[in-house]
């Protein structure tokens, strides 16, 4: 998830990542135990003696390792110097640490490798081996967690610290990947790792720097590892590079860049404002936490190249460098090219005798929050009715296991799910927020954020305040002590599911070792085992009380209260509209000129082609060492119709004791855990019913049910279900590939199978429709909605298939612009008249649980299930009938379009301002593929490989000239339509006009196809195979989603893989002329694009220069009831403020199908 207080942490393609943890990810991390042993003196004591020691080791040391690194090896010297430490400390494994350097100048170890061993484990809770290797000659780190898959994950972290809002660390990040000293072409580095079955990325947080290399198989990720680090050490930061990637003046007088345009799309969002203020509120001036690493719009401007030199030359030495590594690692080949990487920059690499500051350890630490602090800050925003709360508190040490744990578990208990305190009070009972999101940031003095969501303005003081007195109850009597005992065992088995499911679970802990544990690998081998949650099982309610009064109830915080202000934001656009305008004055038509001529002189310089002969010297790898996860398929009841595989799981399965006909599939996966999938078609309910399906999810676990002719109150229900489950939840099939249908998902351990399926049957059948519980979700939802309208991006899709999409689609009917209305209508109804309510949700319950609308997917090793088969019987016999009956088809998603999504064209441009906005987004629609098996496909996939790689023709017409931080075609190939996205964009019509004229000149023979573009488009698709299979129930949800929803052969992944390879020139253009080209033609396609209302006139002309009819419409003009029409006439008081941009057309058609309402 992206972190809302943390927006600094940005990425070079668009993505984000966090390593905070957050609800449903409860991340471990590699800490130190604080020991609690002996008196305040006696540990005193301890305390001075350990630091005397240290002192005589850290001089030792330096004398050990100079001279070995000068390859003076004077055998006695060293025994003596080895002797001496053992004596000064023979408990702290000193005498193993020379022995070990020792080792490695002698030749052990790992051959005559620099790199020492610190250690190797394996976890007792996951099938993975640790091992940390350090460098002897530049203090590089290297940390491998090895485990079984296809993918080979690398992060190069910095530890990274800035006390300004510059944005240095940021603007660095991107401008890695610009060159390095041996390799200067741009783009060199992404070319060749297109061509390896390897991606690269990174992400810039406040106090780290995490450069990405994702990889199918070893061979590619170690052809590629020498090449990144020396752009990561020694990058040629150039001035034309600062000046396109970062920041400039264009011939117009407006700014852009790729940096500056990525924040200027955060900047004045209310999560980035709030944010800000919290930080500054947290932190004084000489704690880098304090400041925007990402950069601030007024800091960027003035950013130079030289201070991001100085930048990098302070914080990117080997020694601030940790290269985490997970998958399947060949270790003897990776230490010989990182020795062979260290002698290519010797020149570079700073004595580790030098003064080195170890950020955010050996820099000052904050102070407490001497007193609670609640302030107001206003955010750009039309709806005005709902405002947003964040609340910082400190907490323990996150190298503190123990503690660390704790607060997770607590966390849990608070505010985990609906029966936890403060969202059972607060969102379940008082309505007051539609939930109270939680997590913390890993630092030496943790913070953790509440963050309760979809407040009413009016109430922001009162949310925040009743917050902090439920957490003051709390603490003021005796814990529900059984359900802590849960939690706990929650956690632990949550850690032990996504230590094998998750590929960032040992990623994000080993890199917060490095960045706040010690170095010498004592804290990352906590990652050993789970013991800490032991410890937790033994604390009394009276420890449980303490922690909670010291780290919450009882200290001070920080709250931001963030108001939505209308004011504010025409303040925004006025005072940028006056900025601009005095620019283009002082600099007049000349200035603009040189400005523009500087401009395309630095694009000029950037873009000098790299010679095939030098890509070539690198050959594309072979893929031997890329290791797929093999699962087998087994199939039960209905689903035999599919075919029986004649493997080891089908013979199981058939062995098995019969059950009754309900179908069924297992893919059978040596995993400790058991998946499970119900799978449940939307194509029977009725057209009217489908936007209450999102509620009907919501509420799917936060009802009551009946059990033995007793009401079970829905509190019992969901900590039951805690208690017997990993994870649970019911949302849509989209996860799955299957846009029109609800999915019900569990993870469980295998002894609970049976459980489990007793369940499902239960919440299918035996739920109450609960009034007062549909209150309360529809509440939530409603809160939801205006923070959801502030999203620019999501908005231009939903716009768009309203446009495009019939109204019985469930991907249509889900879209917050039906829920503004609709769900407001349902309120009043509930009101009025419940009865009519519940018998919707009847009806829906009634149309959708059925026998042939049900298939069931099992992913587990199935030789642990005791009767996989029959155990469901539990849930056929529930259903009315199941004998004769067939399988209700799965619907093809062509079939949801309406008339104008099946030839689009005839609606042109509608541009749709929004003030929550400072930059645009735009979605152009086409005509698309409808089948999986068209013979064009293997040919247009390579096509759009080819023309979105990095640095390759859309890279450089668009995010290389600053018009868009990223764009992207669609990958949905049986939708029968073809989506262009444009991603933070200072002006869309810009970067589909720039997009236009690259494709052109693809598809018209002006620019040649580049061999190597075309080997980097077959990589990467590969990579996208791996990718899609990376974990053990990803692979097995990939069987389901080929075999079960798309009807193809088991072998369709293989044979597209082969039949890329072997894609012509002839056939790629006629693909691009044939399908790609039509996305960018008035007549042919339709575009909408979301906005800054300063922009909305700009980009109206534009689109109209290019041909396309236009129309400004407000968001609240695509608004659709559904035919739910007012309660008795009365007006729904649907927040129509938007309107105030007024409506301009230049196209009066409008399309009751389109989801558009006057």
């Amino acid at each position: 998830m992206v972190n809302p207080i943390d927006p600094s942490m940005t990425a070079k393609n668009a993505k984000t990542q966090t390593l905070s943890p957050v609800p449903g990810l409860k991340e471990r991390r590699g800490q130190a135990k604080l020991g609690h042993r002996g008196s305040n003196s006696a540990r005193a004591e301890l305390l001075a003696r350990s630091e005397a020691r240290s002192r005589m080791r850290d001089r030792f040391r330096k004398i050990l390792v100079n001279t070995l690194l000068e390859g003076i090896i004077n055998i006695a010297v060293i025994c003596l110097i080895a002797v001496a430490c053992a004596r000064i400390e023979d408990e702290t494994g000193l005498f193993s640490e020379i022995s070990s350097h020792l080792s490695a100048a002698m030749g052990g170890g790992s051959g005559n490798s620099r790199f020492r061993k610190i250690q190797s484990f394996q976890t007792d809770y996951a099938p993975a081996t640790i091992t940390q290797y350090e460098s002897l000659r530049s203090g590089m780190q290297v940390i491998v967690a090895d485990r079984k898959g296809p993918k080979i994950n690398g992060y190069f972290t910095l530890a990274t610290e800035i006390f300004d809002d510059s944005g240095a660390p940021h603007t660095l990040e991107h401008l890695v990947f610009m060159g390095s000293r041996s390799y200067q072409y741009k783009g060199l580095l992404d070319k060749l790792a297109s061509r390896a079955y390897s991606g690269t990325n990174a992400w810039t947080a406040v106090d780290h720097t995490a450069y990405t290399l994702e990889s199918a198989g070893w061979d590619g990720f170690a052809q590629i590892l020498p090449v990144y680090l020396e752009h990561v050490i020694a990058p040629t930061i150039t001035d034309e590079g600062c000046l396109t990637e970062v920041h400039h003046v264009d011939g117009e007088g407006n700014d852009a860049g790729v940096v500056y345009s990525e924040m200027q799309a955060l900047e004045n969002t209310s999560g980035e404002l709030m944010s800000l203020r919290a930080k500054r509120l947290l932190y004084p001036e000489n704690v880098g936490f304090r400041y925007e690493t990402g950069g601030m719009m007024e800091a960027l401007r003035v950013l130079t190249p030289e201070r991001i030199r100085e930048f990098h030359k302070v914080m990117y030495q080997p020694r601030n460098l940790a290269l985490v590594i997970v998958g399947e690692t060949d270790h003897e080949n990776l230490l010989q090219i990182l020795d062979e990487f260290e002698e290519s920059i010797a020149d570079v690499i700073p004595s580790l005798d030098t003064p080195f500051q170890r950020p955010w350890i050996d820099s000052a630490q904050p102070p407490p929050i001497k007193e609670t602090v609640v302030e107001t800050v206003e955010f750009p925003e039309e709806d005005e009715s709902t405002g947003e709360v964040i609340m910082a508190f400190f907490g323990p040490s996150c190298t503190d296991i123990v503690q660390s744990s704790a607060l997770n578990v607590l966390l849990t208990y608070l505010c985990g799910s609906s029966v936890s305190v403060l969202e059972n009070v607060m969102v379940e009972k008082e309505e007051l927020a539609s939930s109270i999101g939680y997590w913390w940031d890993a630092r030496p003095d943790t913070v953790i954020w509440f963050e309760p969501t979809g407040v009413a303005t009016e109430k922001l003081a009162f949310v925040e305040q009743r917050l902090i007195s439920l957490l003051k109850e709390v603490a003021g009597k005796p814990l529900d002590m059984k359900y802590m005992k849960e939690c706990i065992s929650r956690e632990k088995r949550q850690v032990k599911y996504h230590a094998e499911a998750s590929e960032q679970f040992y990623s994000n802990n080993i890199i917060n070792d490095y960045l706040f544990g010690k170095r010498d690998g004592s804290t990352l081998k906590e990652m050993e085992s789970l013991d800490e949650y032991d410890v937790l099982d033994q604390w009394t309610d009276e420890q449980w009380r303490q922690f909670l009064r010291r780290w919450f109830s009882d200290a001070n915080h920080i709250s931001i209260l963030g108001k939505p202000s209308m004011e504010l934001a025409d303040k925004l656009k006025k005072a940028e509209e006056e900025r601009i305008a005095k620019r283009k004055q002082e600099l007049g038509p000349e200035g603009l000129k040189k400005l523009a001529e500087r401009l395309e002189a630095a694009k000029q310089k950037n873009e000098v082609p790299i010679p095939e002969s030098v890509i070539d010297k690198w050959p594309v790898p072979g893929t031997e060492s890329i290791h797929f996860i093999e699962s087998k398929t087994a199939r039960s009841g209905k689903a035999r119709a599919l075919g029986t595989p004649s493997n080891s799981a089908q013979t199981h399965i058939d062995g098995a004791k019969s059950g009754k006909p309900l179908f069924v599939q297992f893919e059978d996966v040596p995993s400790n855990f058991v998946h499970i999938t119900v799978h449940i078609g939307t194509a029977p309910a009725a057209t009217k019913l489908m936007p209450l399906l999102s509620l009907f999810s919501d509420n799917f676990f936060n009802t009551p049910i009946m059990r033995d002719g007793k009401k079970i109150d829905f509190e019992d229900v969901v900590m039951e279900l805690e208690k017997e489950t990993i994870s649970y939840h019911f949302s849509y099939g989209s996860r799955i590939g299957d846009y029109e249908s609800m999915i019900l998902q569990f993870q469980i351990e295998p002894e609970k199978y049976a459980t489990i399926v007793r369940w499902i049957r239960t919440m299918l059948f035996d739920s109450i429709f609960d009034p007062q519980r549909i209150k309360a979700c529809v509440a939530k939802a409603l809160a939801d909605i205006p923070e959801y309208k502030r999203d620019g991006k999501q908005m231009s899709t939903e716009v768009e298939m309203g446009l495009h999409s019939a109204k019985n689609s469930l991907h249509t009917s889900k879209r917050t612009l039906v829920k503004a209305v609709y769900l407001r209508r349902l309120k009043k109804l509930l009101e009025k008249d419940p009865d009519t309510v519940i018998s919707w949700f009847e009806e829906l319950r009634k149309t959708l649980f059925t026998f042939e609308n049900t298939r069931v997917l099992v992913t587990a090793d199935v030789t642990k299930l005791g009767n996989p088969v029959a155990t469901w019987d539990t849930l056929t016999d529930a259903f009315k009938s199941h004998e004769a009956k067939e399988m209700i088809p799965i619907v093809k998603p062509e079939t949801m379009l309406n008339d104008e999504g099946r030839n689009p064209g005839s609606i042109g441009a509608v541009i749709v301002p929004m003030t929550t906005l400072d930059s645009s987004y735009g979605v152009s629609t086409t005509k698309g593929f409808t089948s999986y098996m068209d013979p064009r496909l293997p040919a247009f996939m390579v096509a759009v490989g080819y023309l979105e790689a990095v640095e390759g023709p859309l890279w450089n017409a668009v995010r290389g000239n600053g018009l868009a931080y990223g764009v992207s075609f669609s990958r949905e190939l049986d939708c029968g339509l073809l989506h262009y996205k444009v991603y933070r964009s200072p002006d869309a019509s810009k970067a589909i006009e720039a997009s236009r004229a690259a494709v052109e000149a693809i598809a018209t023979g002006k620019a040649p196809l580049e061999k190597n573009l075309i080997e980097g488009a077959v990589s990467g698709i590969v990579m996208g195979f791996a990718d899609e299979q990376s974990t053990m129930a990803a692979a097995a949800q990939q069987n389901y989603m080929i075999g079960v929803i798309r009807g193809l052969d088991p072998e369709w992944s293989r044979q597209m893989m082969a039949a890329v390879r072997h894609v012509t020139h002839e056939e790629i253009r006629s693909v691009i002329n044939d399908v790609i080209m039509p996305v960018f033609k008035p007549g042919s396609s339709n575009v909408v694009v979301t906005c800054a209302p300063l922009s909305q006139e700009s980009i109206d002309k534009a689109l109209e220069t290019m041909g396309y009819k236009t129309q400004i419409q407000p968001l609240s003009h695509f608004h659709d009831n559904y035919g739910f029409e007012a309660v008795d006439g009365e007006d729904d008081d649907v927040e129509d403020s938007d309107d105030s941009e007024g409506s301009e057309e230049g196209s009066d058609d409008e399309d009751d199908e389109s989801g558009s309402e006057a």
